[in-house]
């Protein structure tokens, strides 16, 4: 047991980058889609799967005191440049993300909190 609480441990400390490059080795090597296998976990059936959603948009509510941290990551976890990141943060409220899986928008507003940010998943 003392295994698969330390398994647990290491999945609750992954960064956004280490959750992405996981999702995309178990469908790529495995061929598990991620969010298909949240659902077969949580025990959903056909009717979990049709109700559930499956695109979600990270929207940035407000930057926090630490603005500059936070336009970094913006910059980091979008691809975007340093004034277009900047943009973001700074026209807030603002889309980060749009159409990203569940895990893929809970782990960035994870990282984004962590920085400072108030976040909402719509």
């Amino acid at each position: 047991m003392a295994d698969l609480k330390q398994f647990a441990e290491q999945l609750v400390n992954l960064t956004v980058k280490e959750v992405n490059d996981l999702a995309t080795i178990l469908k790529d090597e495995y061929g598990i889609e991620p969010a298909a296998a949240a659902v077969v976990v949580s025990g959903g059936g056909d009717a979990a799967v049709e109700e559930a959603q499956t695109e979600f948009t990270v929207i940035l509510k407000e930057a926090g005191a630490s603005k500059l941290a936070v336009v970094k990551l913006v910059k980091e976890l979008t691809g975007l440049g340093l004034k277009e990141a900047k943009d973001v943060v700074d026209s807030a409220p603002s889309p980060v993300k749009e159409g990203v899986s569940k895990e893929e928008a809970e782990g960035l507003k994870k990282a984004l909190e962590e920085a400072g940010a108030v976040v909402e998943l719509k």
